[in-house]
Order: C-alpha cells, then sequence, then structure tokens
C-alpha cells in the first residue's frame, strides 16, 4: 500500500517565485476556472491574476485547497495520507523558537528573523480545524505536526505539544546552535565547517530527539547534505550504524523521504541509501513522504522510496493514529 505521510499545506515567506508556484498548483485545484485567453496575453494575465487574489483571500484551509492533495494522491495511487505543518507557522509556538533560533543583531540573526517573521503567519487552531473537517468528510488522514527538536527545549515543546490532540508528531532538526542549515542565503556557513564533525554534530542532535520521547518519528534524518557538502560517505557508517541503533531502542520511526531529491541541489531521498541499508538492518521503521508543500507535488517519487525500501528489504510501512503506530504492507 501507498502511504504519503509528510506533507505541508504552504510556506512562506511569500514572494513573487511563492506567487507563481501557488499559480502551477491552482490547476489542480477542484472548482478552478480554466484559463482564459492565449498564454501571456493580457486577458490571460488578468484572469491569473483574478485566480491569484482569491487564493490568496481564501488562504490555504479552504476545502477546496486540501481536497486537491487528496484527489492528486488518489491519482498516484496513495490510500493513506499525513498532513503537518511546521510549528513556527503558527503564533502559539513563537516563544519556543524565539528561544533557540539565533535572530540577535549578526547578519545570520537578521535574515532568520526577516524569515521567521514572515513565515509565522497563523493559529495552529486553523489548521487543525480544517485537518479535522477532512477527516470528518472520509478522507483517510492522519493529522500531525511538524516540530524542530533544540536541546534544551524539551520541556517546553512537552507543555505546548500536550494542549493538542495529535495523531503523530513528526520530529526535526532544521537547526544546529540557531544556524537553519536548509537556508540557502547562508549555505556559505558550511565552507567554515569540517564536515564529518558537523554530521556527527547534527545525528548528536537526532539521536536527543528521539531519546527525548516526544517524537514518534525522526524526518529526513541526513538533510544536512541538502547542498551538496556532505563527506565522503565511507567515513560515515559507524555514524549511520550509531544513529539506526538509537532509534531502534527507543523504538521511534523514520522516513524516506523524497523532497530533497526533487527540491533541492542534492538531488537525493532522505535518507541516503547506506543510511536506510542501516535502519533496516537494526529494524528501525519507516513510513513514505514526499515532503510536499503544494498539492501538485504530492506523492512525488514515492514509487521510487517504494521500490527503494523493497530492494532495502523492507516489507511494510507505518502510519500513526491517535499516536499509535499501525502497520501495512507495502
Amino acid at each position: 500500500m501507498k502511504v504519503d505521510f509528510h506533507f505541508h499545506l504552504e510556506e512562506g515567506p511569500y514572494s513573487f517565485n511563492w506567487l507563481q508556484r501557488t499559480a502551477k498548483a491552482l490547476e489542480v485545484v477542484p472548482g478552478e476556472p480554466k484559463p482564459v485567453g492565449e498564454r501571456n496575453t493580457l486577458q490571460w494575465m488578468e484572469h491569473q491574476a483574478e485566480r491569484l487574489k482569491n487564493r490568496l483571500d481564501e488562504g490555504c484551509f479552504t476545502e477546496r485547497w486540501l481536497e486537491a492533495y487528496f484527489i492528486e494522491g488518489r491519482k498516484k495511487g496513495i490510500e493513506r495520507f499525513g498532513m503537518v505543518d511546521h510549528l513556527y507557522r503558527f503564533e502559539e509556538f513563537r516563544g519556543y523558537y524565539e528561544n533557540y533560533i539565533l535572530m540577535d543583531d549578526s547578519e545570520l540573526g537578521r535574515l532568520q528573523r526577516y524569515w521567521f517573521d514572515r513565515v509565522r503567519m497563523c493559529s495552529i487552531e486553523d489548521f487543525l480545524g480544517a485537518a479535522r473537517k477532512m477527516q470528518a468528510k472520509g478522507f483517510p488522514l492522519s493529522v500531525g505536526v511538524e516540530a524542530d527538536y533544540f536541546p534544551g527545549g524539551e520541556a517546553e515543546l512537552k507543555e505546548l505539544l500536550d494542549r493538542y490532540e495529535l495523531d503523530y508528531v513528526i520530529g526535526s532538526v532544521h537547526f544546529l546552535d540557531g544556524w537553519g542549515f536548509d537556508n540557502p542565503e547562508v549555505k556559505e556557513i558550511y565552507e567554515s565547517k569540517d564536515l564529518l564533525d558537523l554530521y556527527k554534530y547534527l545525528f548528536e542532535h537526532v539521536k536527543a530527539a528521539a531519546n527525548s520521547g516526544l517524537f514518534d518519528m525522526i524526518a529526513h534524518l541526513d538533510n544536512l547534505k541538502v547542498f551538496n557538502y556532505r563527506p565522503d560517505e565511507s567515513l560515515m557508517i559507524e555514524l549511520y550504524d550509531d544513529v539506526a541503533a538509537a532509534l531502534k531502542r527507543v523504538g521511534v520511526a523514520s522516513e524516506i523521504n523524497t523532497g530533497l531529491a526533487y527540491r533541492y541541489p542534492v538531488k537525493e531521498m532522505c535518507p541516503s541509501p547506506s543510511l536506510l541499508s542501516k535502519l533496516y538492518e537494526h529494524g528501525v521503521p519507516i513510513t513514505l513522504s514526499s515532503d510536499s508543500h503544494y498539492p501538485d507535488d504530492i506523492g512525488t517519487l514515492l514509487d521510487e522510496a517504494a521500490e527503494l525500501a523493497k530492494r532495502t528489504g523492507y516489507k511494510e510501512i507505518v502510519y500513526f493514529e491517535k499516536r499509535e503506530r499501525r502497520t501495512l504492507p507495502l
């Protein structure tokens, strides 16, 4: 069975590139009028502008926008869905992120403050309310959040998460000592790092996240490779073995996440085939995820991810309901 258990509704900052990408996604949204006029004519552009204005007025929590994910997903054979959004989008978690992301008066701090103030744009209740409506309509949907892990923030995060009824919580590491390492505007920071030490540091965070007891699964384990900064992988096999053993020891799942393969320079899924083999050797359960942020991307490369899982030896995948892990045959 095919699942897509990690996809998002949208994410800013709200640039012209975002607007263009949203216009493309509208082509699969039910009820959208067909384009008017020949492409690149004034009539066509006026129609596009009207469609985008309506989308901005409605926002990303409308039933039409959400239904597009399920319609497109079913076309691609997906039978079970898991929808999350990043906690940094939600005002309720503002203080948590301000405690741990570098947002001081340094160049990096100012850039990250600029980003944070533009992606944090709604309440988690907006997201949960929209998701519950989809569940009530009968869509096979689990609802969760993707929460960034910060050492020392475990108690604060637990207190915040305990306020909400969720089917699952994904843990992820996007920040090391306050640096958002997947931001292309600051990727030059990699140049000053010893890459092997940096990956060791990442995996220490991953193991601590797993040990925290906060998360049902840990996302994109080796996403530090996003811009192709990576040491010889033969030097990381022991690190892979160690992190896989840690996940198994505490019963935390992971995923094959295709997002880096189709959206980022590295053009490789997370985890790498070598890391996936270590997860399999240790018996770490996995699920499949497109990490889509638009409905037309849902399910991207999941057939390839499923084949990779099978070649590695996996015969089943997992999903979550009411914080309980369930299995499905691949």
